[in-house]
């Protein structure tokens, strides 16, 4: 049985990251396991340089184990390197926090390895039982015609829906007031504001049941 640890926003907390991952192994117990991080791994904190060369690093010790979904940070980043998006807005909600961990002045300066790495990306993981999303999905919509948007920006309607939708999304995107993820019938939110001072949070999935088996956290 192989044990699925779900990660929610790092957001440059390179030590909590690192902490999180290696009680993750020691709580696994040499049983097989995987990860799945569901997105914004930069911006806010100091550390979103060590984030995303900790995750690359991560990829290529366990390449079938590691699955790291696209946030809407790392599309954000991408579009103003494509020149889609002005950077103004995203320096001011922690882009200039990435620029410094990086060392660069723009972000036409961060390194195209790291970049090409974001844009591999991808937007969610179905494991049968779970869909791992980093926002959310739109309720009105089946799960396999989602939008791009949605799947990486929504809110509501879906945080206030409760219907079935023949999986348990587990997201994060929205942080949350408390130190506790979040936990419903129909999604589980993984954001305990980590770059605000809340814990990093992983949710522990099993084959045998589609709730959390258990909660690991790192303060």
């Amino acid at each position: 049985m192989t044990l699925t640890y779900a990660i929610g926003d790092v957001h440059g907390a390179l030590h909590k990251l690192q902490s999180l991952v290696g009680r993750c192994e020691g709580h696994a117990a040499g049983r097989p396991m995987r990860f799945v991080f569901l997105g914004d791994y930069i911006d806010r904190g100091p550390e979103s340089c060590g984030v995303i060369r900790f995750l690359i690093d991560l990829q290529a010790k366990m390449p079938e184990r590691v699955t790291a979904l696209m946030g809407n940070h790392e599309a954000t980043i991408l579009a103003i390197i494509d020149g889609i998006t002005p950077a103004g807005q995203w320096l001011a909600q922690g882009g200039l926090a990435m620029l410094r961990s990086y060392g660069v002045g723009s972000a036409a300066e961060l390194p195209r390895d790291h970049m090409e790495w974001m844009r591999a990306l991808p937007l969610s993981h179905d494991d049968g039982r779970r869909l791992f999303v980093h926002a959310g999905i739109d309720p009105e919509k089946p799960l396999d015609a989602q939008d791009e948007y949605d799947l990486l920006w929504i809110r509501e309607p879906f945080l206030s829906d409760r219907r079935d939708y023949g999986r348990l999304i587990v997201h994060g995107h929205t942080p949350l007031s408390g130190d506790s993820p979040e936990l419903h019938s129909n999604r589980m939110n993984l954001d305990t504001g980590a770059v605000f001072g809340g814990p990093l949070t992983a949710a522990v999935f099993s084959g045998d049941a589609t709730p959390p088996m258990a909660v690991i956290q790192v303060a």
